[in-house]
């Protein structure tokens, strides 16, 4: 026997499990099923794609066995099982850079923390919530030797030889005080049939049944052993829709996903014909914790012939779709297809595009008939479907009709669809402002000019809306016009407007020459009513918060963009200024307005201190 310390991730988490999440104890057998299930899919797999195990005897199972007096639970499978360097290397250190970002995200949230565990792939520690000690058996599908893993879940645990009849993979959990509730048959069977009903393999369950005979005196007891499947092992995804209630979808959603909430959306696929293959997917209620992670994990299992192959393959969705769970289960791939055999397979791009086709227009009606459901699908998940914009050109159109932005006049969400419902008979444009949160949005003096003239303007608060509408030049027939840049509000110019530019020229070149290189150009305001100034972007240049996702990005080689500024005509500051021969003053306010400007935006001034200095030289003037 060799004795060995626990890695110190391993005490961190089993720590962190057992203490966290006793209010969610019953999902320990949820996770022990599950890695016996896949153990399964690994072995079933390989008889069929590996001459090395095609001679095995595969019977697949799950057994679980219960002492109700020894008070302990025995989960047993007849799956690929483990050699000693498996057993070490799975139950005993963590190499998985993704436990320790489990470990990272643990909340103390009992709910939450439950839904992560099977994410992350640690559920087996979940045993040592409701068990003192946990022993493994294990022995290798194709070895001769079992061994067998013994920890009491503190410090060490211990690797010794044992015997097992045949390959696969025992469980063996003492419980303790709070696990003794589930050395019981029905807490078993409820349980299974919660999250486990719908695992492709059989689970039987042991037992000890009682009976009574006769009458009277006559009467007795007679106990037999009785083995009942308690799961219906059968692929949800291949039966008949006119067989399943909702029910049966989210109790198999809860199974693949670790999810306790119910989903937002199921689709159910069965297409037959040139290509054969079914899929069943599920838009969860909330975003999974990793949605905007690089290392994410992906939420689709791929089948061949209801023989699983992998979960771990982001080629099954685009990207922007990585919060989608489900199943793709096809007829006509090969068994031992592999990642690059995916990336390029005409049958399994045929099956992608067919299903996130399938996946948006059931947003799409989603969104025409319960739009209180889509705004909540929308806070989750909107970002990622804006990223689709950027992506995914085959499905631009649909995706334009998905996305939704808070505008100046409503308080929910709009669609674009929405807002030219409400444009009025003149505007030829579908107006829209970047930068900010949406309160600073909704107060910028761009706006102004829209305001008075009724003219609504979308907010695009979110980082990623700079890049993604540029992509998006039209909808319909409406041109997409940003209010940040300078020939936004030309085609909204009065003859009053054109008469004020011709009279502030002179100031105008003024303020010009005093700004010199700082900015690119000035000219006088058609868009500001309250505001004695702001800037903008030339129409071929990036606008100011374009500028700023290209520096933190690293990408310096643009250059510096140099700003637009407007001036008021009508505004009391600019007035004085037409007026004023002092030209120490000219420049001093000149740079205000810029800098004022630039702060409005988000912007950094370049030189603060001389800012400070001539606010402070206006200041002691009006006094």
């Amino acid at each position: 026997m060799s004795k060995k310390q626990f890695q110190t991730e391993v005490n961190r988490l089993l720590h962190l499990i057992i203490h966290s999440l006793y209010s969610h104890k019953e999902i320990f057998l949820r996770e022990l099923i599950s890695n016996s299930s896949d153990a399964l899919d690994k072995l079933k797999f390989l008889t069929f794609t590996d001459e090395n195990y095609k001679g095995i005897n595969f019977d697949p199972r799950i057994d679980i066995l219960f002492d109700n007096k020894e008070k302990t639970l025995t989960v047993s499978d007849s799956g690929i099982g483990m050699n000693e360097q498996e057993l070490d290397e799975n139950l005993g250190t963590i190499a998985r850079s993704g436990t320790r970002n489990f470990i990272n995200n643990m909340t103390g949230d009992a709910k939450k923390d439950s839904n992560l565990i099977g994410q992350f792939g640690v559920g087996f520690y979940s045993g040592f919530m409701v068990a003192d000690k946990i022993e493994v058996i294990s022995r290798k599908a194709g070895d001769d030797t079992a061994y067998k893993w013994i920890s009491d879940g503190q410090e060490e645990y211990s690797i010794e030889n044992t015997e097992r009849e045949s390959h696969g993979t025992t469980v063996k959990l003492f419980l303790n005080s709070e696990g003794e509730e589930f050395a019981n048959r029905w807490s078993i069977q409820n349980i299974i049939r919660k999250y486990s009903n719908h695992v492709p393999f059989p689970i039987y369950l042991h037992f000890e049944d009682t009976r009574f005979e006769g009458e009277g005196d006559d009467r007795k007891e007679i106990k037999e052993n009785k083995i009942d499947q308690v799961n219906s092992a059968a692929a949800i995804w291949r039966r008949q829709k006119s067989e399943l209630k909702e029910e049966d979808y989210f109790e198999f959603y809860r199974q693949i996903s670790y999810d306790m909430e119910d989903p937002l959306l199921y689709m159910h696929t069965q297409a037959e014909g040139t290509l054969d293959y079914s899929t069943l997917f599920y838009i969860p209620s909330k975003a999974p914790f990793d949605l905007f992670r690089a290392d994410y994990k992906g939420g689709v299992k791929l089948y061949v012939k209801r023989v699983f192959i992998t979960d771990d393959e982001k080629e099954l969705m685009p990207t922007y779709l990585r919060f989608v769970r489900g199943i793709i289960d096809s007829e006509d791939l090969p068994l031992n297809v592999s990642r690059e055999i995916l990336q390029k397979n005409k049958v399994m791009a045929k099956i992608r595009s067919s299903s996130v086709k399938k996946i948006l227009s059931e947003l799409e009606s989603c969104k025409n008939t319960n739009r209180e459901k889509y705004n909540i699908f929308w806070k989750e998940f909107g970002i990622p479907i804006k990223e689709g914009l950027y992506q995914d050109f085959e499905n631009r159109d649909k995706l334009v009709d998905l996305v939704m932005y808070k505008s100046t006049k409503v308080d929910d969400y709009t669609t674009l669809s929405d807002y030219v419902e409400r444009m009025g008979p003149d505007q030829n444009s579908i107006f829209y402002i970047t930068g900010g949160k949406e309160g600073v949005l909704k107060n910028s003096p761009l706006l102004e000019m829209y305001r008075k003239k009724d003219i609504e303007v979308l907010l695009l608060a979110d980082d990623i809306d700079e890049i993604v509408i540029t992509t998006v030049p039209k909808y319909k027939d409406f041109e997409l016009r940003s209010v940040n840049r300078s020939d936004a509000a030309n085609d909204l110019k009065s003859d009053d407007d054109k008469e004020r530019e011709k009279r502030i020229e002179p100031l105008v070149n003024k303020i010009k020459e005093k700004l010199g290189d700082n900015v690119k150009n000035v000219i006088a305001s058609t868009r500001l009513s309250d505001s004695p100034s702001c800037i903008v972007a030339d129409e071929n240049d990036p606008t100011v918060q374009m500028q700023n996702l290209l520096k933190a990005m690293g990408q310096s080689s643009f250059g510096e963009f140099k700003p637009v500024l407007e001036i008021n005509p009508d505004h009391e500051l600019i007035k004085k200024l037409e007026n004023s021969n002092d030209e120490t003053f000219i420049e001093d306010i000149s740079f205000i307005l810029l800098d004022q400007a630039m702060l409005v935006e988000g912007m950094e001034l370049k030189d603060p201190h001389g800012f400070v200095i001539r606010m402070n030289k206006i200041l002691n003037r009006a006094f």
